[in-house]
């Protein structure tokens, strides 16, 4: 990872900011989507230790916001001169069902649009310096999980391990739609079930979830292994060129059914591209290509 350039978000606390710390310490320069500026300055003051000399640098944007998530994309874009990795962490959960400025719910905005919408922002940067990868952090709640196209913003029956577990088949079925499209250009998408971990996924849910979460914790798995797999997935020379795969502990296990749908892929990525699309119309802004 020496004198790489590593974009992450999700990544001031929990699995993401082990995972870039590594990455720093191997040599790779970080940059941070953050949206709390205390946590992204702490997070930046151990990236320093542990890679000296690094200009790790943090933008700052609400990841639920698709104008904030197009607006940050662009300016990496714009200043930096390659990117070897990006990394996309950033998740939630929620107790009751929230609503975004773009009227999505905060879920799939945050677990799957953010993903999307930034992945395309740098897509062209990715391509230009290949070989790059892009690894998704997805999750095993998403066995059992099947997406309603007519109910994408989970308006009826709003459940929150429902929400949650949808939002990460989204992430694999992203990713393995991403890898297809994204063939022959030297850019790799993988993604990966990072354990039960203790992190702030649930810190932010509300109700007796948030209040009780602190309890799962106890029982959690240490952040440490699921950073370990993101760095595998990042840095290893045993997954060059390997891509749409779903990995655990380092190694390529099959996803549910549902992930492995190619035509729910398909559609998938059509509205979330239609979704970015009418919030960039409504919000007057022009189109990422």
């Amino acid at each position: 990872m020496e004198n790489k350039t590593v974009v992450a978000t999700g990544a001031t606390s929990g699995i993401g900011a082990i995972a870039v710390e590594r990455l720093a310490a191997m040599g790779a320069r970080i940059i941070l989507i953050a949206r709390s500026r205390e946590r992204a300055q702490a997070t930046l003051r151990r990236l320093r230790e542990a890679g000296r000399g690094r200009e790790h640098r943090a933008l700052f944007a609400d990841l639920s916001s698709l104008a904030e998530v197009e607006r940050v994309g662009a300016e990496i874009a714009a200043s930096e001169g390659r990117i070897d990795a990006l990394i996309n962490n950033a998740g939630a959960m929620y107790s009751h069902r929230r609503v975004t400025v773009d009227g999505l719910e905060m879920t799939f905005a945050l677990n799957h649009m953010s993903y999307f919408v930034l992945t395309a922002a740098l897509r062209e940067k990715l391509i230009a310096s290949s070989p790059s990868r892009i690894v998704n952090t997805a999750s095993s709640a998403h066995q059992g999980a099947k997406l309603n196209f007519n109910d994408l913003q989970c308006v009826n029956n709003y459940r929150m391990l429902r929400a949650y577990g949808r939002s990460k088949l989204c992430n694999i079925l992203f990713t393995r739609e991403l890898a297809r499209r994204l063939q022959g250009t030297g850019v790799t998408a993988n993604c990966l079930h990072p354990d039960f971990v203790a992190t702030r996924i649930a810190d932010e849910a509300g109700g007796l979830v948030g209040q009780f979460a602190w309890v799962a914790k106890l029982f959690a798995a240490n952040p440490a292994k699921g950073a370990d797999t993101i760095v595998f997935l990042v840095s290893s020379p045993e997954v060059a060129g390997q891509t749409g795969g779903y990995f655990f502990n380092r190694a390529e296990i099959e996803p549910s059914a549902a992930a492995k749908d190619e035509a729910v892929a398909l559609t998938l990525w059509e509205r979330s591209e239609a979704l970015a699309a009418a919030s960039r119309q409504t919000q007057a802004r022009p189109p990422l290509l």
